[in-house]
């Protein structure tokens, strides 16, 4: 099951326009080219279809000059690590279980797909590709556990059937410039849950 199968609603398209609009008041886009979106825009079926319409635009209200976000590791070392990302990510758990942890990338557009089983991320130590990432996010029958440290903003643009998301401890007046995690996709008869941790503590060698 990929997520960006899922058919798009009005809502995930009106958040699109919005985009599209602040990069033509940016100067990002032509008044051809943005309306060359729009007619793309109103053209689209499924969450995937919208992807590669603001593929070469950087996040809402972030500049396109943006560096990868070391959550607890250092910038030389992030950038070592985002050198190896591909754009995007697809973790999948089907009646099983997924986990990321540690040092590890976060895709500008990550997929995590949940059916009959669990996904853990552990975001405390990980690097994000750039300030702002999106997790797609299609939970059905099943739980999705994320953990980040203090500071940073989550977005939560879910939409639960028979289902929900929490938001424990995640501080929703964070600063705006904070590196940013948005949830975006569909929780059914399943539950994502976010929470707030501090980093672990380094053992002494």
């Amino acid at each position: 099951m990929e997520p960006d199968h899922i058919r798009a609603s009005d809502a995930d398209r009106d958040r699109v326009a919005d985009r599209l609009r602040e990069a033509l008041a940016e100067g990002r886009l032509t008044p051809e080219e943005h309306s060359e979106r729009i007619d793309a825009l109103y053209r689209s079926k499924t969450l995937g279809d919208l992807v590669p319409i603001t593929a070469d635009l950087p996040a809402a209200g972030v500049p396109s000059t943006d560096e990868p976000t070391g959550l607890s590791v250092s910038s030389e070392e992030a950038h070592r690590i985002a050198a190896g990302g591909q754009g995007r990510e697809n973790i999948i758990a089907v009646f099983g279980g997924a986990d990321r942890k540690g040092r590890w990338l976060v895709e500008p557009h990550t997929n995590a797909s949940v059916l009959f089983g669990g996904i853990d991320l552990d975001l405390r130590e990980a690097v994000l590709s750039r300030r702002e990432v999106v997790i797609q996010c299609a939970v059905i029958f099943g739980g999705l556990d994320i953990i980040v440290p203090p500071g940073v903003r989550v977005i939560n643009s879910t939409t639960a059937i028979f289902g929900g998301t929490s938001m424990n401890g995640v501080d929703t007046m964070t600063d705006p410039n904070s590196p940013t995690i948005r949830l975006t996709g569909t929780c059914l008869f399943g539950g994502i849950d976010v929470r707030v941790k501090k980093p672990k503590k380094k053992k002494a060698r």
